[in-house]
């Protein structure tokens, strides 16, 4: 029997619930294959991304398991310490 989407009609967008996920392996030059809406840490620590704006940040000090809104285009692995990236889109 077939899995039931009651939201196949549905535009995604921002406001609407995560539909990919991918793995992020820390690169100080490669992109992301895309452009996330969000990402979260299986291990806790700092991230160091540019955002899609091109503006490049650490960010210290985050918790595994949460879902951080930021649209990123890479995750450079200098400056990095978190581990289990996930991008989420």
């Amino acid at each position: 029997m077939p899995i039931t989407d009651n939201f196949n009609d549905y535009t995604a967008g921002l406001t609407g619930p995560i539909c990919g996920a991918f793995d992020i392996v820390p690169d100080d030059t490669a992109d992301l294959p895309q452009i996330t809406r969000g990402f979260m840490v299986g291990g806790a620590g700092d991230v160091a991304v540019t955002l899609k704006s091109g503006d490049a940040i650490t960010l210290p000090g985050l918790m595994a398991g949460v879902v951080y809104p930021f649209r990123i285009s890479k995750v450079r692995d200098s400056g990095t310490t978190a581990t289990g990236i996930k991008g989420l889109v």
